[in-house]
């Protein structure tokens, strides 16, 4: 396990040895590279805070993390930083997601947008190489509380797209209408499905059961591949749920998507891509001849530094600490649960979630407004969500009960 704590000055160490191991453009005859660091006349290198912080010197320092770091060669320019990020992802894939030793590959992404793409990406280019079907044979099949990224990846890979209605109260898909879409599909010609399961969606924080998708699309005798969309949960939900059933030992899963400018509060543009061996090559782009170890990410070009910044955060919890993090998170959801159960408030939480959503027609727009409540559709909301975050501590979370109590006494 290298998912250890590490103390302030062992980071600083630790990441100013990393770039040791990176080009440096100063001293090193380097000519061939359509890259420098930052641009000295803006961004100084000899700001004596800027020497002495870690995570900003990484992004003047400017590393380039193009590619695939788990699959073999890479840009050697930037093999420092890159182990970085190999690190970032074993804790990822090991200690949070129970996948295998080194039995995964994966990358940083621009978010969790680009990472369900990815997906989506690698999945129809298998059917299409090895299954030799057609567009018209393959689906994205999700339900209707998953992430806009499905539908955004249905029209760029010309695929078609089937979102399923879940049950209100429970928030899971409806086995019966998911038996009658996949039936319809088959009528279509589709042949072979992409499913995205959730672990806690984005409004609702709610955790798909993935034996409903499992047990109707081997009875429709359709073949298929599944994602997990965690972009919110990844780092959440498996570690307040031990019994979770959503990770790389469940053998009908084969990829994830993290998002670690959630709950990591990592800097935006630091999604995280997690697929079994052997998947990735299946994004390969050959033409990236020019590049070492050549590409298989959507992004192409990225910087290390969002790598850095995540395993730095890891770094300063260790694994125990983070758990205590989401343990207390979980206290304060729980907590808040219960506060409005006494109120009579109607509202929807899964136990191991920290996103409680509340029926819109519980609390007005003006409380909804004051306590920055973000709505289901900003034309028409039926609900409005409450995040858990760090700094949604229970003295705030008092004094929005405090509103809806008055609300409900007028």
């Amino acid at each position: 396990m290298i998912w250890k704590k590490k103390t302030n000055a062992e980071i600083k160490e630790r990441v100013f040895a990393s770039l040791e191991g990176n080009v440096n453009y100063k001293n090193a005859s380097v000519i061939g590279l359509p890259a420098s660091h930052l641009d000295e006349k803006v961004f100084s290198q000899e700001v004596n805070f800027i020497q002495d912080a870690p995570f900003l010197s990484t992004l003047v320092q400017n590393p380039n993390h193009i590619g695939c770091h788990t699959m073999g060669a890479s840009e050697n320019f930037f093999a420092g930083t890159q182990q970085i990020e190999r690190e970032v992802l074993t804790i990822c894939a090991e200690d949070i997601l129970n996948a295998d030793p080194e039995r995964y590959d994966g990358y940083i992404a621009a978010g969790g947008t680009e990472a369900n793409l990815q997906a989506i990406w690698i999945y129809r280019n298998y059917f299409m190489w090895e299954k030799k079907a057609g567009l018209d044979q393959i689906a994205i099949v999700c339900s209707e509380d998953s992430h806009y990224s499905m539908a955004k990846g249905a029209n760029m890979f010309q695929v078609k797209f089937a979102q399923i209605p879940v049950d209100p109260q429970t928030r899971q898909v409806v086995e019966e209408e998911l038996n009658n879409q996949l039936n319809y599909l088959k009528t279509t010609g589709v042949r072979y499905v992409i499913v995205v399961a959730n672990m806690m969606t984005t409004m609702f924080g709610s955790v798909d059961d993935i034996e409903i998708y499992t047990h109707s699309l081997q009875k429709a005798g359709l073949e298929f591949c599944m994602h997990v969309d965690a972009a919110y949960g990844g780092f959440y939900y498996p570690i307040v749920n031990e019994a979770s059933q959503l990770s790389f030992q469940n053998k009908n899963i084969t990829s994830f998507t993290l998002d670690a400018h959630k709950m990591v509060q990592a800097p935006y543009g630091t999604g995280i891509f997690l697929i079994r061996k052997g998947w990735m090559d299946y994004a390969a782009t050959k033409e990236a001849s020019y590049v070492q170890g050549e590409d298989c990410t959507i992004s192409g070009s990225r910087s290390g530094a969002n790598a850095v910044a995540i395993w730095m955060i890891f770094a300063k919890y260790g694994r125990h600490g983070w758990f205590e993090k989401m343990i207390i998170l979980q206290r304060r959801a729980d907590w808040l649960e219960h506060q409005l159960t006494d109120l009579g408030i109607r509202f929807f939480r899964n136990p191991f979630s920290n996103i409680i959503t509340i029926a819109a027609e519980d609390l007005s727009e003006n409380v909804a407004r004051k306590f920055g409540l973000v709505p289901d559709n900003h034309h028409a909301p039926h609900w409005y969500k409450i995040v858990i975050m760090e700094h949604v501590t229970i003295e705030k979370l008092e004094d929005f009960l405090e509103s809806l109590y008055l609300e409900c006494r007028v």
